[in-house]
């Protein structure tokens, strides 16, 4: 077993599960070290209650919120933002009420707490979710972003450089920094800014996969001068999969057990990946057109989002779709265990929005991807999924409408042809080595226990995973 200690690291996500769903897969990797880790908890009482019986070794603390003042916000990470300044006493308190407390470690929305840690002299760690060559980006982005000659809404097609990885457009930056001279992009920037406040960075990332952003963050090249914090690669760390709750295989993964190896293309957009109808018509059209095997998840579109939950095919997809390809595609309502699709051998090719975490999973599924950012900094990892990472190719028409020849083209380019074949040996490498960093001694074994070392915790032997 791992050497028992009594100090207590506190995780503190934002607000919401999807910055509660990381921050519990990082108290995992505490737990195998035999330390002791609390989340503390902002928002989403259902979800904290539903993961803390889950996972019982988690010790999972709820922060009271007192009023902000505000009815009306311009952004919703605008609340955000101001809901964890406010929630700040709470945390001192609770931070103070604990015996020992070794580190924080927050989420990249939670720049606020800095000032709590620095009062009460705890190490403050950031835990980022998304792509290094993100973080690269964040760092350098307080030193650009003032002198742009406009906002980069204004200039979408300027290419801009930053320390690390490849040009990026202007109009594939974040889309909360589009405007500058909107509240949020503001806020944001002041966040970016105080970012190297921190001890360290704690990365959902891997050496081998954004080696040049490493280097780049790692020798300073991101912060002109100013010192920047040791960055620890310790991914990739994805959510578990699961089967939606009800014990049984779903029914996309029945379906997939028949058909042949490598020869499905799995289309899945995140939560709130919602499409026109008219854009929906658009895929439908090209996956009949490219004559290939797929399985797809579909929502409603907006102009359907008041109708019930569950999709009416008919209404929006094009006039006998399902009949024609009924012996080749199937059709999912709303949701899909992904993790499970991914690591299905009948899946060849995965069309995704570029999230963070799904493009660990295409990853980590040895799966090649084809990528149609929509929100976010999904275009930000677009540019690194396909310029640096080299494990996807890029949906052309992301920015208004995708045509149904390009979703033909690009799934038939992936499926068929020799720039395909060698997108799937890239993607063979690229899983292998994911898995070779999470081995004992590998890099993001070495980088975590280089972060323990850091808050001066020696663990003398990792306990059974």
């Amino acid at each position: 077993m791992a050497m028992v200690t009594q100090k207590t690291v506190v995780l503190y996500p934002s607000l919401g599960v999807g910055h509660l769903n990381p921050m519990v897969e990082l108290a995992k990797v505490f737990l195998r070290r035999g330390l002791s880790v609390v989340i503390a908890v902002v928002d989403s009482p259902d979800a904290m209650d539903r993961l803390a019986a889950a996972n019982p070794d988690i010790n999972f603390r709820r922060l009271p919120v007192p009023p902000c003042g505000k009815d009306h916000y311009s952004h919703p990470i605008m609340r955000t933002i101001d809901v964890l300044r406010v929630v700040n006493p709470a945390l001192r308190d609770f931070l103070r009420a604990l015996p020992a407390v070794a580190a924080l470690v927050v989420d990249m929305f939670c720049t606020d707490a800095l000032d709590v840690a620095a009062e009460l002299d705890i190490p403050a760690y950031f835990f980022f979710t998304s792509a290094l060559g993100d973080l690269a980006i964040m760092l350098h982005l307080p030193y650009i972003f003032p002198t742009a000659p406009s906002s980069f809404k204004d200039m979408p097609e300027t290419v801009l450089h930053f320390p690390g990885v490849p040009p990026i457009r202007a109009m594939d930056m974040a889309t909360t920094m589009q405007d500058r001279e909107s509240d949020i992009a503001r806020a944001r920037l002041h966040q970016c800014a105080r970012m190297p406040e921190a001890r360290g960075f704690i990365v959902n990332s891997f050496d081998w996969l954004e080696a040049r952003a490493l280097k780049a963050l790692r020798y300073g090249f991101c912060t002109h001068g100013r010192s920047t914090p040791p960055v620890y690669c310790i991914g990739p760390l994805v959510l578990p999969g699961n089967t939606g709750g009800s014990g049984e295989r779903h029914a996309c993964l029945v379906w997939l057990d028949s058909q042949p190896n490598r020869s499905v293309v799995f289309l899945s957009f995140g939560s709130m990946g919602i499409f026109s109808a008219a854009q929906l018509r658009e895929i439908a059209r090209g996956l009949e057109n490219s004559g290939h095997r797929f399985l797809w998840v579909v929502r409603n579109p907006p102009e359907h989002q008041s109708k019930p939950m569950e999709p009416d095919f008919v209404a929006f997809l094009p006039l006998g779709f399902l009949e024609r390809t009924k012996e080749r595609g199937f059709v999912v309502k709303n949701w899909a265990p992904q993790m499970e699709v991914l690591r299905h051998d009948a899946v060849g090719a995965f069309v995704t929005h570029c999230g963070w975490n799904s493009a660990l999973e295409g990853i980590l599924s040895g799966v090649p991807m084809i990528c149609w950012p929509l929100y976010s900094e999904q275009r930000m990892n677009k540019v690194h999924m396909v310029e640096e990472m080299k494990v996807g190719v890029v949906m052309e028409g992301y920015e208004e409408m995708v045509k149904a020849e390009e979703v033909e083209a690009k799934v038939r380019l992936v499926m068929e042809s020799d720039e395909g074949r060698k997108l799937s040996e890239r993607l063979v490498m690229a899983k292998e080595m994911a898995a070779d960093a999470l081995k004992e001694g590998r890099s993001s074994d070495v980088a975590f226990n280089e972060f323990l070392g850091d808050l001066g915790i020696r663990i003398s032997q990792r306990s059974a995973s």
